[in-house]
């Protein structure tokens, strides 16, 4: 281990807010909603404003918070936001605007319980909000779903690689356990901001003012030419192609002896662990797919990991979700079924061997 690593133990929520001072973010806009308003108290805590310059700024509404972070990021900074369901479902006309208009930025949502208000127990219920997008026409944005406190300080920087490398919305899809939950985190190394020659020289496309014609880049999405329309959205579609040939993520671990496989994201995939201990030690043979991008699905990786499998079990903080693009996956080829606890309550790790024994009995 390194001498100069700086490691602490912080919560989930905690650890996205030092991530994003250390990543050299240009500024936060955010709205409190519980479970995650640790993140804008953090950041108002360290006052990063006088140490790197980073902006951090409540705004009045999450309808507010997103169209900040559509203008910062149409200047070509690295601007973020968080919230949680209701607040993230508030924002799905922003960054359909975003990815509309090419912009790259960094939503964090982490989930409660719904439908609407709900709880502020934690949940993955907004799967579908985040994978198949909650705003109009065909777009795509990129899903990361961090299971654990280190993963939520190593995604930021991963999502701003990613948003700006496509010039594309990311989500960093957590739960109010992660976000909630304490762990040792080794911080990602300070990175310095970009200077303004910088953001020019990595970012033409920007509406900096600054650009070679001198002319100032518009930065919008809208089109009245439907045949100009077309061939952008023609091109957003060879983009995600591109991204799914690319930026496909995913663990897997006891698969290669496994007889059955068990399906998890985010705080589900650490209780499906603990599971699959307790299910070998009963002699049940069993393995972890952990899909890490939500979107793009690992669709290959899985179906190349449950060949030979007699089950799939798909373990879920919801009603049953990803389980739709699993079977997807699958083809037919191998039986898969659901287990889910739903209004915010989080499953035992025995509730899912018994619920693979009697899918598969």
């Amino acid at each position: 281990m390194s001498d100069n690593q700086d490691i602490q133990l912080l919560k989930g929520n905690e650890a996205i807010a030092h991530a994003c001072i250390r990543c050299g973010a240009d500024g936060f806009f955010g709205y409190p909603i519980t479970p995650q308003s640790e993140i804008i108290e953090t950041l108002a805590l360290m006052k990063p404003w006088e140490t790197t310059g980073m902006t951090v700024l409540q705004a009045e509404s999450e309808v507010a918070a997103i169209n900040m972070v559509y203008g910062g990021a149409s200047s070509g900074k690295r601007v973020i936001t968080t919230s949680s369901s209701p607040g993230i479902a508030l924002m799905q006309e922003g960054m359909a605007y975003m990815a509309g208009a090419e912009v790259p930025g960094v939503v964090v949502n982490v989930q409660r319980g719904g439908p609407g208000l709900g709880t502020i127990q934690p949940s993955q219920s907004d799967y579908f909000q985040a994978t198949r997008g909650g705003g109009n026409g065909d777009y795509n944005v990129v899903v990361l779903a961090p299971s654990s406190v280190q993963e939520m300080a190593d995604f930021v920087d991963l999502a701003f690689t990613i948003a700006f490398r496509y010039r594309n919305p990311v989500m960093i899809l957590s739960d109010g356990v992660i976000g909630q939950m304490m762990e040792r985190v080794v911080l990602p190394k300070p990175k310095p901001r970009r200077t303004e020659e910088e953001i020019v020289a990595e970012c033409p496309w920007a509406a900096t003012g600054k650009t070679a014609n001198r002319k100032p880049n518009v930065i919008t999405s809208l089109d009245l030419n439907p045949e100009a329309m077309e061939r952008h959205n023609i091109r957003l579609q060879e983009k995600y192609a591109e991204i799914r040939q690319r930026e496909v993520r995913y663990e897997t671990k006891w698969c290669d002896d496994a007889e059955y496989l068990i399906v998890a994201f985010g705080s589900a995939a650490r209780i499906a662990e603990k599971a699959i201990e307790e299910a070998r030690d009963e002699g049940l043979n069993a393995g972890l797919f952990r899909p890490v991008t939500l979107w793009p699905f690992p669709d290959n990786a899985l179906r190349e990991a449950a060949k030979g499998k007699r089950g799939v079990l798909v373990a879920e903080i919801n009603a049953g979700q990803m389980i739709q693009d699993v079977r997807l996956a699958l083809n037919g080829d191998v039986p898969a079924t659901h287990f889910g606890r739903l209004g915010g309550i989080v499953p035992e790790p025995s509730e899912i061997v018994k619920a693979l024994k009697d899918a598969f009995k």
